[in-house]
């Protein structure tokens, strides 16, 4: 067992402000979602603790605006080697304080390495462009041109479901862009943020730069928000949370990832036994507390049955159990409360037409994969964010039907849709009002370099490396008059 777990395992952890452990007054247990049993000790910051890791931010942040490009990139590139040697340790750290089965966090630890790997890449690429002033008569005798400035500290705050990758995703980018960092981890994930400062601090990044602060929301995560010095709040969360950041944020630029009910489109024209693995870890993988999760299927009437038949039988093979089991492939909700508050979800489809073809119940605290079928849209199941591992599968007699049935949602981060017919493709393409259409695979793809995010209430703003980086700086314009 490595130094960081012995720690986790025997000692409390400590917030990190200017390259410093820092003690709390208080502290709070941290327990494991499968076993319930005690993992750490967590400390719970004050708003004058919080208030120091901004300061010790913003004091950084002329460290970080002058470094150059490529000594942003080899602090990255540091860290990918360090995590590569450390990976076990880091999966382990994820799926016992997530109940993560181990599969999915070895899977999260190899895209949080590449997605550092995209962060040391992109350093070296942020430039501006020459504008051509002598196309407009009063611009003849000027030269100008554009450069990406960073634009500060940045407020990072970020969940429990990609509790590693999610931090990358607002790390990465903001040290590639030469920015200071406050980062408030999601309260159940906060070691797997605690162990990657420590990375950063062992490749080189200085003191100050990347600041941990462990605490509740309304405390350490108004103090972020509500502070000047912060010029930037990136956060991935519930709606509700998110639109509270964006009113108290002010002129702050924000990048909200929210919700989603994301949904697929199978036509007619599908083998679908082709297509069952990937409908299972897009609806199954990490319980489906994943933001792009396959939660709604829109099959159409001719492949409805055979489809919900197969993805029925493939669902109740799962293995369901302990989340360091290599073979586990359902493990705990991140909490009791969230298992209970899909419970009632599920509860209530049975006072409808719906019928419940899988799961449904608890087994040993842990919620089957559960698939309901014919379920009407304004049952929370479906119009609602589930995070759970529940799918509603429902019958549509065209593709237009159903990208209509998709858009019917107040969310919009990915859709999916299978399909050999080019026009139908096309069609869903242009039709579909997410910020995502992914043909002939699930709305749960994603790789880490790609833009990411929504529209309606998923969110505003994109992620993705390069996509980060240009949120995460500012233009500033240069006009040299040569007359």
């Amino acid at each position: 067992m490595s130094k960081f777990v012995n720690e986790v395992n025997s000692t409390k952890q400590y917030l990190m402000i200017n390259g410093e452990k820092v003690e709390t007054e208080k502290y709070a247990p941290l327990y494991s979602p499968y076993s319930g049993k005690e993992i750490a000790q967590i400390a719970m910051a004050d708003r004058e603790q919080t208030l120091q890791a901004i300061a010790a931010a913003y004091k950084a942040r002329d460290i970080m605006a002058t470094m150059p490009a490529y000594q942003r990139a080899e602090i990255l590139e540091n860290v990918v080697t360090i995590l590569k040697q450390k990976a076990d340790e880091a999966a382990d750290i994820i799926a016992r304080e997530a109940a993560k089965p181990i599969m999915f966090a070895k899977a999260e630890v190899a895209r949080t390495i590449e997605t550092y790997k995209f962060a040391a890449e992109e350093a070296k690429r942020i430039h501006g462009e020459t504008i051509p002033f002598d196309a407009a008569a009063g611009g003849v005798n000027r030269i100008g041109y554009t450069l990406r400035e960073p634009i500060g500290v940045i407020g990072a705050i970020t969940p429990f479901n990609f509790p590693m990758n999610l931090v990358a995703h607002k790390v990465g980018p903001a040290i590639a862009a030469g920015n200071t960092i406050v980062l408030k981890p999601a309260s159940q994930t906060p070691l797997s943020a605690l162990f990657i400062a420590e990375i950063f601090e062992e490749a080189g990044l200085p003191a100050g730069v990347l600041n941990v602060v462990t605490g509740p929301g309304g405390i350490v995560g108004d103090a972020i928000v509500e502070d000047d010095r912060v010029s930037m709040v990136t956060f991935t969360g519930s709606p509700g949370v998110g639109i509270g950041i964006r009113n108290k944020a002010g002129l702050k630029k924000t990048t909200l990832e929210l919700g989603s009910n994301s949904a697929l489109i199978i036509d007619k024209d599908i083998d679908v036994g082709q297509i069952i693995d990937r409908c299972i870890m897009g609806a199954f993988s990490n319980q489906g507390q994943v933001c792009i999760s396959l939660q709604r299927v829109y099959a159409h009437e001719d492949v409805y049955e055979e489809f919900v038949a197969k993805f029925t039988e493939a669902a109740k093979k799962l293995k369901i159990g302990d989340p360091l089991d290599p073979d586990t492939y359902i493990s705990a909700l991140i909490s009791k409360g969230e298992a209970e508050r899909v419970l009632g979800w599920i509860e209530e489809t049975k006072g409808s037409n719906a019928t419940i073809a899988a799961g449904g119940k608890l087994q040993d605290g842990v919620l089957e994969p559960t698939i309901v079928r014919d379920a009407d849209h304004s049952l929370n199941i479906s119009c609602q964010e589930a995070f759970a591992p529940v799918v509603v599968v429902n019958k549509v007699s065209s593709v237009k039907e159903a990208v209509e049935q998709v858009n019917d949602s107040r969310f919009g981060l990915q859709a999916g849709i299978y399909t050999n017919n080019v026009k139908n493709a096309l069609y869903a393409s242009k039709q579909l009002h997410v910020g995502g259409v992914i043909i002939n695979d699930v709305p749960t793809y994603r790789v880490d370099q790609m833009p990411y995010g929504g529209v309606k209430e998923s969110g505003t703003g994109r992620e993705g490396i390069k996509y980060a980086v240009e949120e995460m700086t500012e233009m500033k314009l240069v006009v040299w008059n040569q007359s």
